[in-house]
């Protein structure tokens, strides 16, 4: 029995079929019926239509804002009727908090400055605002996308404003309360292993003992230096572009509006925004987001560290280490029954790949500045949103579905501590490091403990060796006792 495949879905960037009648200025047909979006947004749809990654829509959330905020401040300054710039802001507003996300259809492969999805949100709001007016007293006003809605604006400005206000907004309400998330539950695996002692290992070799607390204590304090990294970071993406308009001059803006933008939208938001110090250097240069960009490399670099670690101590059960037994989140392999597979690890250390992989794009994107503008802005958006979000995503799901189910197989520990030769360490004081180094080599080419070895030689008394060799008193500085010499 054959199920029918469902119908296609068209594409609206492929579709001219039921466009209006309505033209643009070269006269060129607008948009279909039923949409808010208008002709710039058609053209878009016929011209950038290139692969199926759409404008993120944190992207236009933050213009969402922008244009809330600037409808107020033109207001304020006189600059637009009360009736009319009321009606811009509440639209905006609508699409600042997604209740018209399904009328941003555009390819994020499109103009570097982001003009098209500028002005698809700029033709949606107009819209809005033109419906609201028409049932009353200013009925028969038509709200022009350019004119009205972008007053005082441009791409160039505005764009890389809704960058960094998007990439705040993200960074504040799902990366770091996630690697918060991530970190409490290291933090609570620190405390509950801080007394099983195991094997230390450097260049994947025996080393001499740590505690498995330690071990966990050292993931949490990278991703604490990560944490402040981005916070440190996040400070130059809080500077806005706004108010620089074509090239950073201001040219066709009050000289007051983008001081008052800035510091309604920071209260209206709770974030501690700022206008950039320099309008030329925040629209032809994008070194805040590189740096910012930089700090999301540094965790997927931590991120990827830990969960190999976590990784192959849970190599096994019985052929790796098995030193920690991972929670398991299927049944088994698809073909080997009862095999548990590092699944989260994989999930999280590809998506650190993919941030890296990221970066290098955001770094060669960032160094395309030419003169007054750099025009590869729609693509560290989308990788800096896309980075962003793919690491809480991964963070929150390696937290709750690893590292808090993860559990010690104590005998197993023990076991390979007990048998390391390099617990012979704790020799050196005593013997010196030639005589403790041939204790080590004797009791591996004979198969013997380090112990054995150690009397085999009489090097030692077997009290000596008790005394001296012992895992807990060699996870931290201490003075050795050189009261009872060597056999």
């Amino acid at each position: 029995m054959t199920s029918t495949p469902p119908e296609p879905v068209d594409d609206p960037r492929e579709d001219s079929s039921h466009a209006s009648q309505a033209h643009d200025s070269t006269g060129r047909i607008g948009p279909p019926a039923g949409v808010l979006w208008g002709t710039q947004t058609a053209l878009s749809l016929q011209f950038f239509a290139i692969g199926e990654q759409r404008m993120p829509i944190d992207i236009i959330h933050a213009l969402g804002w922008i244009k809330w905020v600037a409808a107020c401040v033109h207001e304020e300054l006189r600059l637009q009727p009360p009736a009319l710039a009321a009606a811009i802001a509440a639209a905006a507003e609508q699409v600042a908090t997604g209740a018209w996300d399904a009328e941003f259809p555009l390819s994020v492969w499109q103009t570097g400055s982001g003009t098209q999805s500028h002005m698809n949100v700029n033709e949606v709001i107009a819209a809005l605002a033109t419906q609201s007016l028409a049932p009353g007293a200013q009925a028969g006003v038509t709200v022009h996308p350019n004119d009205d809605v972008n007053l005082g604006q441009s791409s160039n400005d505005v764009f890389p404003t809704a960058m960094h206000l998007a990439v705040t907004l993200n960074a504040r309400a799902a990366l770091l309360p996630t690697l918060d998330e991530l970190l409490a539950t290291l933090t609570a695996k620190t405390e509950a292993f801080a007394a099983v002692i195991k094997t230390g290992r450097t260049h994947l070799q025996d080393a001499t003992p740590v505690t498995l607390g330690q071990e966990f204590g050292g993931y949490t304090a990278q991703l604490l230096l990560c944490r402040q990294s981005l916070l440190t970071a996040l400070d130059g993406v809080h500077a806005l572009a706004i108010g620089g308009t074509a090239v950073g001059t201001g040219l066709n803006t009050h000289p007051e509006f983008a001081q008052r933008v800035v510091a309604k939208l920071a209260l209206r938001l709770g974030l501690p925004l700022r206008q950039a110090d320099n309008l030329f250097a925040a629209m032809a240069g994008h070194e805040a987001l590189v740096a910012f960009h930089g700090a999301l490399r540094m965790l997927a670099i931590a991120l990827n560290k830990i969960a190999n670690d976590i990784r192959l101590m849970g190599s096994g059960p019985r052929a790796g280490l098995g030193e920690l037994t991972l929670p398991p989140n299927e049944p088994g392999s698809s073909i080997m029954p009862g095999k548990i597979n590092p699944t989260q690890v994989e999930a999280l250390t590809m998506v650190c790949a993919q941030v890296m992989g990221h970066d290098v794009a955001v770094g060669i994107a960032a160094s395309q500045g030419q003169f007054e503008l750099n025009a590869y802005k729609p693509l560290i958006a989308l990788n800096t949103l896309d980075s962003q979000r793919l690491l809480a995503d991964a963070m929150r799901s390696f937290a709750r579905h690893c590292v808090s189910g993860l559990e010690v197989n104590a005998d197993r520990v023990d076991a390979l501590l007990q048998s390391s030769l390099m617990l012979v360490t704790a020799l050196v004081p005593h013997l010196g490091y030639d005589r403790a180094a041939q204790i080590a080599n004797h009791a591996q080419a004979n198969q013997l403990t380090l112990r054995e070895a150690a009397l085999a030689l009489g090097a030692v008394t077997a009290a000596q060796f008790d005394a001296w060799v012992r895992p807990e008193h060699m996870l931290s500085p201490a003075a050795p006792d050189l009261s009872q010499p060597p056999a």
